[in-house]
C-alpha cells in the first residue's frame, strides 16, 4: 500500500476498512503468487491494492459505480506528469526514452509480460509493444478489466500532453485490443505547439 498510488487516498479510511483491505490483499497474494516476483513487485501494488478496495468499498454500502469512480479518481488523482513534461522540453528527451525505458521494462517487470521492441526507428519516433500484460491477466479473468483500463488511462495522464511529443496509443489488451500499442513521435521544437496531438485511449 505505501508504494500503491493510494498511499495518501488509504489513510482516510475508517480502521476497518483498512483492515479488511488488507485482509483481502493477503488472499489476493495467495491467489495470484505466480505473479509475486521481485520484478512484478510494483505492478502488483498497484493491481492488488485497486482489486481490495473496488472490492471492499462495495461491501461498505457502495455500488459498483461509485467504487469504480472512487478507485479510479484516486489513482488517477496520485499522478503528477509535470516532471516528466519538463524532461520533455529537452532535445535529448526521446533518445533518452529509446535507452531507459527498455532497461526499466526489462528490470520492472516479471512474470506474465511480453514487449516487443523497435530498434530500427528513425530518431524522432520511439514504439513498442506490449503483448502479454498482467494487468489484463490478472484483471481479466476476474471480471474486472474495467482497472485494467483504469491504469492504462494513466499513461494518457503521464504521456498525453508532453511538449513536442506526441503519445500515440490505438490498443490495449484490456481495452480489447490485441496488444498495447506505444508510439512517441517527436515534432520539431520551432513548430511549437502547432501540431495535431493524437486522442490516444
Amino acid at each position: 500500500m505505501k508504494i500503491s498510488r493510494y498511499q495518501n487516498y488509504f489513510p482516510t479510511l475508517s480502521k476497518n476498512i483498512r483492515e479488511e483491505v488488507y485482509t483481502r490483499m493477503a488472499q489476493l497474494i495467495e491467489e495470484e503468487k505466480e505473479y509475486c516476483d521481485k520484478g512484478n513487485y510494483k505492478h502488483m501494488a498497484q493491481i492488488l491494492t485497486s482489486v481490495a478496495l473496488y472490492e471492499i468499498l462495495q461491501k461498505h454500502g457502495k455500488n459498483e459505480e461509485e467504487a469504480y469512480r472512487i478507485v479510479s479518481e484516486e489513482m488517477w488523482k496520485f499522478l503528477d506528469p509535470s516532471s516528466m513534461q519538463k524532461l520533455a522540453k529537452k532535445s535529448f528527451f526521446l533518445p533518452l526514452m529509446k535507452k531507459i525505458v527498455p532497461f526499466g521494462f526489462k528490470n520492472g517487470s516479471g512474470y506474465g509480460w511480453k514487449y516487443t521492441w523497435h530498434d530500427d526507428d528513425p530518431k524522432d519516433v520511439f514504439r513498442f509493444e506490449c503483448n502479454e500484460c498482467l494487468y489484463e491477466k490478472i484483471l481479466g479473468r476476474r471480471g474486472m478489466l474495467k482497472l485494467g483500463a483504469m491504469c492504462c488511462h494513466a499513461d494518457v495522464i503521464n504521456y498525453g500532453k508532453l511538449p513536442y511529443t506526441d503519445f500515440i496509443r490505438t490498443e490495449t489488451l484490456c481495452q480489447g485490443g490485441k496488444q498495447c500499442s506505444f508510439r512517441f513521435v517527436r515534432h520539431d521544437t520551432d513548430a511549437g505547439e502547432g501540431w495535431q496531438r493524437t486522442d490516444s485511449i
